[in-house]
């Protein structure tokens, strides 16, 4: 498990969860920055928590996943290129993005469980992405969830 907040008595679950969700949508734009120009994670960081009001965001989630997600956006291609009904670089940048986080979350945070991760993403997608984004956002990381987390999705290995 990551070292970014958790749930606390000062937290309730439902505080956490709003952070978290925040968060992922800075991740997202951050994410999409990077596909349209590339930077280091270092320079979108102190972009965005300069730029932005992050006070109700879970910041450490922030940077942990851009970080992560930049740092193995090979692999993560990799991972999701299979579930595609398309070529990788016919995709917009909004469906990269959230894909990459998706299989990120479902690979490297397993304390969340693939639903949540699965229901994010489509949220992300209706929120940033293209018309039609969430269903096919929602179609790949569903196939993303069954490889990645076949024992907890129920699937026979």
């Amino acid at each position: 498990m990551s070292d970014v907040l958790k749930p606390t008595k000062q937290h309730s679950n439902a505080q956490f969860f709003a952070r978290r969700s925040r968060a992922r949508g800075f991740v997202i734009q951050a994410l999409y920055q990077a596909v349209v120009n590339p930077e280091p994670a270092y320079i979108l960081l102190a972009q965005f928590e300069t730029r932005f009001d992050m006070s109700r965001a879970d910041v450490p989630y922030f940077q942990e996943m851009v970080r992560g997600v930049l740092d193995n956006r090979k692999s993560l291609d990799a991972a999701i290129t299979p579930c595609l009904d398309r070529p990788f670089d016919e995709l917009d940048p909004i469906s990269i993005s959230v894909l990459r986080l998706a299989v990120f979350e479902l690979q490297k945070q397993i304390e969340i469980p693939y639903k949540v991760v699965i229901n994010e993403a489509v949220e992300l997608a209706k929120k940033f992405g293209p018309e039609q984004s969430a269903s096919f956002v929602n179609a790949v990381v569903d196939k993303l969830a069954k490889m990645e987390r076949a024992a907890e999705y129920g699937v026979a290995i």
